[in-house]
């Protein structure tokens, strides 16, 4: 007896994906847990950690001698991506 077989569905290539941003600002005090209205940064996104770092580390030492003015790096949570 002989079957007939379906041919097979093309395989699909599952990538996990993440952007990187750099967000801070001037915060009220140097405990930082409250940003001063109007000075919020947002800068990205970024395809890398890499390339996020680079810019983080610029803007900190740009900023280096107001001691209330903090950024850090943030990740997207990662996002699937079919290709």
């Amino acid at each position: 007896m002989i079957q007939h077989l379906e041919p097979f569905a093309p395989m699909e290539i599952v990538m996990m994906k993440s952007r990187f941003w750099v967000v801070g600002g001037e915060y009220t005090s140097c405990d930082c847990e409250t940003i001063v209205q109007g000075t919020e940064r947002v800068v990205g996104p970024f395809e890398s950690r890499t390339d996020a770092e680079r810019t983080w580390r610029t803007l900190s030492e740009d900023h280096r001698p107001q001691a209330q003015v903090r950024f850090t790096i943030a990740q997207e949570p990662p996002s699937t991506l079919s290709a």
